[in-house]
């Protein structure tokens, strides 16, 4: 075990210690274990393809294991700004790990570009780009399907951390402006093994829907708890759920979820006019070349999007400053923010200085479970 965490905490080239004042060091926090390994593994696994060099120059990744502990994501962040140098944070995957990282950044002056939507106070976010799409575009795209298959009542059941928080926060206003109630809201914690207590509640408020909030494998047990119950409403997923282990977990129990996701696993199935139809397809060709058919994955598809932020934005900010410099890591927020509209695998980004999620409200696209595969609704 202990050479398995030495071999996670490698570099995939070589490490920032040893590296030229020209190379750009990327120092990249993910859960490769614990219960957020599923979002972590496929994420590290789309980094293994990222470009050794980017306008002409060396990019080194520092990948380290935070385990899926906001303590350990924390520890990670110190040792790539005080010991590493970095020029841009990556991470975490896991809502409550990316947000116990992003003061530590912030405080270094380093951009941090999270796999999770992490949210932070107004004006804290200086420092902090999102990745995935906000729960509030997301929660948009379910609250629209819902309304439009008649649902009226609502339950609630998701995670006691900062994502299952966020969730009920942003998707509450949606519920009232759309006359949707919200009739029972139960929690549970991301270790816990059972949520028979909370399904029972759930069951006997008998809502139309369940929105379970949840992630990568933990989001079946919660559902199959509902179901177990004899639940026969509509059942809802959330973008942290939409991933190959809902169905390899849950079975045919499952079959008929409804799940948003980003564009990115669905290509194939977007209309030609879609704008990132031709990235997902890109994203997915070069990722099932180098894993195998059916190996794609939605939090793959964020490691993608970051590469191609950075290859838009480091030629920007290496016209301005020197890697391994404050002003260079300042050029590349600078950058971010300027970079404009750009295409993404997961929809299509244009943060600003005054929007660092940067996703319209069109991104969330509805699927469902049939067949054990996602179906674009």
């Amino acid at each position: 075990m202990k050479l398995k965490k030495t071999l996670l905490a490698l570099a995939i080239t070589a490490t920032a210690s040893g590296a030229a004042l020209a190379d750009i060091n990327i120092g990249v926090s993910l859960s490769l274990t614990g219960p957020g390994s599923g979002l972590g593994i496929p994420m590290q696994k789309q980094l293994q393809l990222f470009p050794k060099t980017i306008a002409g120059e060396k990019v080194n990744l520092t990948i380290l294991d935070d385990a899926t502990d906001p303590g350990k994501g924390a520890a990670n962040a110190r040792r790539f700004v005080t010991e590493d140098k970095v020029d841009v944070i990556f991470g975490s995957c896991i809502t409550a790990v990316a947000a116990a990282m992003t003061d530590i950044a912030s405080e270094a002056g380093t951009v941090q570009v999270a796999g999770s939507p992490v949210g932070v106070p107004p004006g804290k976010d200086k420092w902090l780009f999102r990745l995935p799409q906000s729960n509030t575009v997301m929660g948009h795209a379910v609250v629209e399907h819902m309304k439009s298959h008649g649902v009226k009542t609502i339950g609630f059941l998701g995670y006691t951390d900062a994502y299952g928080q966020q969730w009920l926060d942003a998707v509450g206003p949606l519920l009232d402006k759309a006359g949707i109630k919200l009739v029972a809201t139960e929690r549970f914690a991301r270790a816990d093994t059972s949520v028979t207590p909370q399904a029972l509640k759930l069951t006997a408020a008998n809502p139309d829907a369940i929105l379970v909030v949840a992630s990568g494998s933990g989001a079946a047990m919660p559902e199959l708890a509902i179901l177990d119950r004899g639940y026969k409403g509509k059942i809802y997923q959330t973008h942290a759920a939409a991933t190959p282990d809902l169905m390899r977990i849950g079975g045919k129990a499952v079959e008929g979820t409804y799940v948003v996701s980003g564009p990115a696993l669905l290509g194939d199935q977007l209309p030609d006019n879609h704008p990132s139809k031709k990235q997902a397809m890109n994203f997915v060709a070069n990722f099932e070349k180098a894993y195998g058919a059916n190996s794609r994955n939605q939090f793959a598809g964020h490691s993608y999007d970051f590469q191609i932020a950075m290859e838009k934005v480091i030629p920007m900010a290496l016209k301005k400053a020197k890697p391994g410099t404050p002003e260079f890591r300042a050029a590349i927020r600078d950058s971010l923010e300027t970079m404009g509209r750009t295409v993404f695998a997961h929809g299509v980004m244009n943060w600003t200085p005054t929007d660092h999620w940067g996703y319209t409200m069109e991104t969330g696209v509805m699927t469902k479970i049939v067949d054990g595969k996602f179906k674009v609704e």
